[in-house]
This record gives structure tokens, sequence and C-alpha cells, in this order.
């Protein structure tokens, strides 16, 4: 991992689900830009799998488990496309506040796997 990448994830994806949840808690529905925040959160997961693929090869490694680091990876690159999948099939204010609180988790998910790859020691 790339330590300010990750913040700059981190960073993304709280603001995305902030965005969301108080457009869902004044009654919005999910549109273009919920929507497309939580798509720059899921562009933003799919850079950090292909980082975290090649860094080990440039002597970047995990000080963590590697397996544990890898489960939450590809946990929080499902969260987004399944959030917005609900959205887009309920289409109520429900869904945008759905769509806030993923990134909001993937953002967490996001924070844990920094520790993962430098605070632990294996």
């Amino acid at each position: 991992m790339i330590e300010w990448f990750t913040t700059v994830q981190v960073v993304v994806a709280v603001a995305a689900g902030l965005f969301a949840l108080v457009l869902g808690l004044v009654g919005r529905a999910p549109n273009d830009y919920t929507l497309g925040a939580l798509a720059l959160v899921e562009l933003l997961l799919i850079a950090q799998v292909v980082v975290a693929i090649a860094a080990p090869a440039f002597g970047n490694l995990p000080t963590g488990d590697g397996l544990e680091f890898w489960v939450y990876l590809i946990s929080a690159a499902l969260l987004p496309p399944l959030a917005a999948l609900w959205a887009l099939i309920t289409r109520d204010r429900w869904s945008t506040v759905i769509l806030g609180v993923a990134a909001l988790a993937v953002a967490v998910m996001v924070w844990r796997m920094n520790q993962i790859w430098f605070v632990q020691v294996a």
C-alpha cells in the first residue's frame, strides 16, 4: 500500500459517504451525483488492488496478515457495486442513505487495510 493513496481513499470515501447521507436524510433519491461519488470510491479501490498486487514486487511488503488484508480489500471492492445495485433497484431516499453507509464502510475498511499493511507485526 501507499500511505498517501490510502489517505486519499479515506478522504474521498468519507466525503462521498457524508454527501450521500445528507442527501438521503433530506429525502433525495439516488442520482448521478451520489452514484458517481460511489463510482469514484470504487475506481480508487480498483487502483488499490493494482497497487496491492505490485507493491510486494517493489519491496513494499505487508507487516500483517496478507490473507486478512485481501479479504478486507475484496470485501471493500464489492460494497460499492452492491450498494449501487440496491440504489438502482429501490430508488428511494433510503437507497441514498445506503450509498452513504457503504462509502463510510469502505473508508473504515481502507483504514484497517492500512493498519494491517503498515502497523501490525507478523
